[in-house]
């Protein structure tokens, strides 16, 4: 058993399955239920393998879940939140997102044949807010018991282990069963669910999940909510190529954010371009007004750049980018370009911190040292503090403080400090946290 992973003694077969086909169903129920009490009632956050005595059957990104649901302080005995936008804020809300597009092709692939199946079909945006959940009457009536209705936040960072806040938080499709789920309100529930994405930019746009009994947890179900999310992309890129927007200008997002290499999209097409490519690309989107050959060299290398060299990299970035798309005297995008630093951006003057920090998975350019990209980077993650500081929600806080870029955030500590009840176990160990944060600086 290694640390950070739990036991999945089912080697060798698909980890996001939940039952193998030929399981015994009550063995598998009682071996869950005996390993979450384990992990629940003797289990401490700065452990990170079960007790040896412990069941040996929680698969590892079941177990790897339990230990980000503890860390994030979820309660296994808490309620889930009701959503706050209200009825009419919701529906607003609902009719203006992106999964509004495929709600059709849900409803007939999916929602159709489970209205007298005792299933529930429920669709998320992408920070796990269940937007619709439709199906069988008398499992929605059930359903009411964990709180699992339009509006309720089933994130993994609120509910703990669960299908769609899971396959969020992993971006991929996932299979959670009985008590696999963090909190106990799910026990007696399994589901299947996967995250759908933007084709044209990549980024996640909310999940489908199918909810019901034992059955729902089959490789079956898998495939058929994974075909289901193919078939809505699909829908999603004729709707995005069909807009009268799209076709004018097409499809130019710049993707810099985090440590792998910097991605170009045009017209759907992902291609991944060089470090100066995208450093001139991200400085050129950042000023739209232009920027001379003698301002954009000292923005990318203070002065060791000529502008000779400067036009020299500018051509060779039209051969990827397009001849007519920048323009000369002074260098310019004729077209504006979308890019995740403008949505993380975007998100914070809208006040909505959490999708601001799930866009925001690491440093623009993390291996950039040119000084106009230095000061990008180093601008945004001040204003993502400053926004995560101003809202102060504890979900997110805590989520920050885990985070690569925020878990040496002292700032954030104390915030996330002050919010916790002082008899929480998690009050402790954060304060002790912040006490090696200030030994450190001293």
């Amino acid at each position: 058993m290694m640390n950070g992973h739990g036991p999945d003694v089912r080697d060798g077969g698909n980890p996001w399955v939940a039952v193998r086909p030929g399981e015994d169903i009550d063995v598998l129920r009682r071996r869950l239920s005996s390993a979450h009490r384990s992990f629940v009632d003797r289990f401490s956050d700065s452990d990170d393998v079960l007790p040896a005595d412990g069941p040996q059957s929680v698969r590892s990104v079941v177990f790897d879940s339990w230990l980000r649901s503890r860390r994030k302080g979820v309660s296994p005995d808490g309620p889930v939140k009701s959503g706050d936008l209200g009825d009419v804020g919701l529906a607003e809300y609902r009719a203006a997102h992106p999964m509004s597009i495929i709600e059709p092709v849900v409803h007939k692939l999916l929602v159709e044949d489970a209205e007298e199946s005792g299933l529930l079909i429920a669709m998320s945006d992408e920070q796990g807010r269940l937007l619709r959940v439709d199906g069988d009457h008398s499992a929605k009536d059930r359903a009411l018991g964990m709180n699992f209705v339009e509006g309720a936040d089933w994130s993994e960072a609120t509910v703990g282990t669960n299908a769609p806040g899971t396959a969020l938080e992993l971006d991929h499709c996932v299979q959670i069963f009985g008590a696999e789920h963090f909190s106990r309100s799910v026990h007696d529930w399994s589901c299947t669910a996967a995250p759908v994405h933007d084709p044209m930019t990549g980024l996640i746009v909310g999940a489908i999940d199918m909810t019901g009994g034992p059955r729902v947890a089959v490789p079956e179900v898998l495939s058929l909510v994974r075909a289901t999310v193919a078939a809505a992309e699909a829908e999603l890129r004729l709707h995005s190529l069909s807009s009268p927007m799209q076709r004018r200008v097409g499809v130019q997002r710049l993707e810099v954010l985090g440590g792998s290499r910097p991605v170009l999209v045009v017209n759907g097409v992902r291609q991944t371009v060089s470090r100066r490519h995208a450093e001139i690309l991200l400085l050129l989107s950042e000023y739209p007004e232009g920027l001379t050959s003698e301002h954009l060299a000292v923005l990318l290398d203070e002065g060791e750049l000529d502008s000779v060299t400067i036009r020299a990299e500018v051509s060779r970035l039209r051969k990827v980018f397009g001849a007519d798309s920048i323009a000369s005297r002074p260098y310019r995008l004729v077209e504006g370009l979308d890019t995740d630093v403008h949505d993380v951006c975007s998100a914070l003057e809208r006040g909505d911190v959490g999708r601001a920090l799930r866009i925001f998975v690491g440093p623009v350019l993390p291996e950039s040292i040119a000084p106009g990209i230095v000061e990008l980077r180093d601008e945004l993650w001040v204003r993502v503090q400053a926004g995560l500081l101003r809202q102060g929600d504890q979900r997110l806080l805590a989520k920050w403080t885990t985070s690569v870029h925020g878990r040496t955030d002292p700032a954030a500590w104390e915030a996330y400090l002050a919010g916790l009840d002082p008899d929480s176990p998690l009050y402790s160990q954060i304060e002790a946290r912040i006490d090696l944060f200030d030994r450190q600086l001293r």
